[in-house]
């Protein structure tokens, strides 16, 4: 699935949807170790009994762990990666909205779209991509976000 081609054809792809990813179970299982590692025990997460008694129905997905699915979703997509790469770094992000929330049994993937991709100094490159995490049939994504990585080559 993967594709490796030089980062300058990449870079003509900006404004271009460049992949999508397979779809990601959220189960309760992940939930409950990212609140292990987190330390973010809220209830809405945890506790499936608590949790059906809100307008949710059921624990969901914390939004922080529908962001760093991001990895992730990225290498499980179709979207072009810079050939000769030796190391990816995350370097930000520039905008996150979480839109809805991620029920715990649902499955999400990742759509992504190049909007920049900017040699910095020779052999690192800056890629900015919009990525809208949607949720297996519903209407409203969980989450857009821009987010900026680093490759270098």
């Amino acid at each position: 699935m993967t594709r490796f081609i030089p980062a300058n054809e990449i870079e003509q792809m900006v404004g271009q949807v460049v992949g999508s990813s397979q779809w990601v179970e959220i189960t309760q299982e992940r939930v409950n170790k990212f609140a292990e590692a987190t330390g973010d025990f809220q209830f809405i997460h945890v506790d499936p009994e608590k949790a059906k008694l809100t307008p949710f129905g059921g624990t969901i997905a914390h939004g922080f762990l529908t962001l760093s699915l991001i990895p992730l979703l990225t290498m499980e997509s179709d979207c072009p990666r810079p050939e000769g790469i030796k190391m990816g770094v995350n370097y930000g992000g520039n905008r996150t909205r979480f839109l809805a929330p991620v029920r715990v049994g649902k499955r999400v993937r990742g759509h992504f779209k190049l909007l920049e991709m900017e040699e910095k100094r020779p052999g690192q490159w800056q890629q900015t991509m919009e990525i809208t995490v949607e949720i297996e049939g519903e209407d409203k994504p969980a989450l857009l976000c821009e987010w900026v990585s680093q490759f270098f080559v």
